[in-house]
């Protein structure tokens, strides 16, 4: 009997998942618990193995599209064999008799066309009827491409394309490129649309205000060469960043209206702890693993934390809930020279910590000239939470538990 491959529950709060890559195709045999497919969810990429050993008869999902937990990607069974690809009984509701476009309790769209109510409609999934009612479809307007006519997700998605493309039509195309010869256009990957959609939705949420302090360097350096050693024999790669989110989580315990986030009802201190550390997957982007509970890891297990979800990262092992609950975020852009620089807050957070390159810089210390390693400290924050002196006050205390450790 054929197998029906879903789309599995992948963490708490994950929803849907994007098809980003099929592994075997159509008519390829595979083993039970191989590698199928990979989705993307939260800019994680997870492999999902296949459930039984046999031949992939079906594909349902194509890569890029959106998929609900529980919609069916695939079927595999044996060759030859037949086969029902309809939904299974999670994915289809009772038959509908009049067009289901929006439910009873949201608004109809003054934009949405007048129903045909003579046309019978047949099965209406859950996902068919949310995804009208979030775009306005009369879906007897749809052609259904499904068994006995039956209208599919897909159907509605490529209803909802040719109607932007014919608004898109009747408008100027100022903003749309211009290739010339010899121009390469790079498709944009499933993570890069993830990381543009959040970028510019933080930049329009909060006020973003920069403020940057140096701190000295001297004390950790020497701290850490004292304990590398003791560290390793360990299998622990003591890092700076572990230095640099032990100072954080410092100035967050002093200062908590910076572990926050903006509410129309108040400001919402958060009590755990959990910083997010962004981290380079090279032309790909990048991904922020979180560190639960920060505030309660000694330096030991903080390096420890901070090589495993670093490592995981840069080898797509991360799961959806890894990426999840940040209330703070530290970028280490000083890794490829930078200096200083202006992060991104990761929304809903109050601020961003970014450290730059460690140089030896000439410095004043009792009126006296020094070389010191020396770091700058970038802090954004939301400035509907922070002013200016309680950013600084933060900042100062990140910089004066670097600068004094012992």
């Amino acid at each position: 009997m054929a197998t029906k491959v879903l789309v599995p529950r992948l963490g708490e709060g994950v929803d849907e998942v994007t098809v980003t890559k099929w592994l075997k195709q159509e008519g390829d045999s595979i083993n039970e618990l191989e590698p199928l497919l990979e989705v993307n969810t939260d800019k994680v990429d997870t492999e999902i193995p296949a459930p039984t050993t046999g031949t992939v008869l079906k594909i349902v999902m194509q890569e890029g599209t959106p998929a609900k937990v529980g919609e069916l990607l695939a079927i595999i069974g044996q060759p030859g064999e037949a086969f029902d690809s309809s939904p299974s009984s999670e994915d289809v509701s009772a038959p509908v008799s009049k067009p289901a476009a929006t439910p009873a309790a949201q608004p109809q769209s003054d934009k949405q066309q007048p129903a045909h109510t003579h046309r019978e409609l047949g099965f209406i999934s859950p996902v068919v009827a949310r995804i009208a009612a979030e775009n306005s479809v009369d879906l007897s307007q749809v052609n259904g491409t499904g068994m006995n006519g039956r209208i599919t997700k897909n159907d509605v998605l490529n209803f909802v394309e040719s109607q932007k493309s014919q608004v898109k039509g009747s408008q100027p195309a100022a903003a749309s490129i211009q290739p010339s010869i010899g121009d390469q256009l790079i498709k944009h990957t499933t993570m890069r649309k993830s990381i543009a959609q959040h970028m510019v939705e933080s930049k329009h949420t909060s006020p973003h205000v920069l403020t940057v302090m140096e701190a000295d360097m001297s004390k950790v350096i020497k701290h850490r060469a004292a304990n590398k050693s003791a560290f390793e024999r360990d299998g622990i790669k003591l890092t700076f960043t572990a230095y640099f989110m032990t100072a954080i989580v410092a100035g967050l315990k002093v200062y908590p209206m910076v572990n926050s986030s903006w509410s129309d009802e108040g400001v919402l201190i958060h009590k755990n702890v959990n910083i997010g550390m962004a981290t380079s997957l090279g032309e790909e982007g990048l991904i922020v693993p979180v560190i639960k509970g920060a505030d309660d890891l000694s330096l030991l297990a903080m390096a420890r934390t901070v090589n495993d979800l670093a490592n995981r990262a840069r080898a797509k092992k991360l799961q959806p809930d890894e990426v999840k609950g940040g209330t703070f975020t530290l970028t280490n852009h000083g890794i490829s020279g930078s200096l200083f620089a202006f992060p991104v807050i990761n929304q809903p957070q109050c601020g961003i910590l970014g450290v730059g390159a460690m140089q030896k810089r000439v410095v004043v210390i009792d009126d006296a000239i020094a070389i010191r390693p020396m770091v700058y400290l970038s802090f954004v924050f939301d400035h509907r939470i922070l002013d200016g002196a309680s950013a600084d006050w933060f900042l100062a205390k990140v910089k004066e538990t670097l600068e004094n450790w012992a």
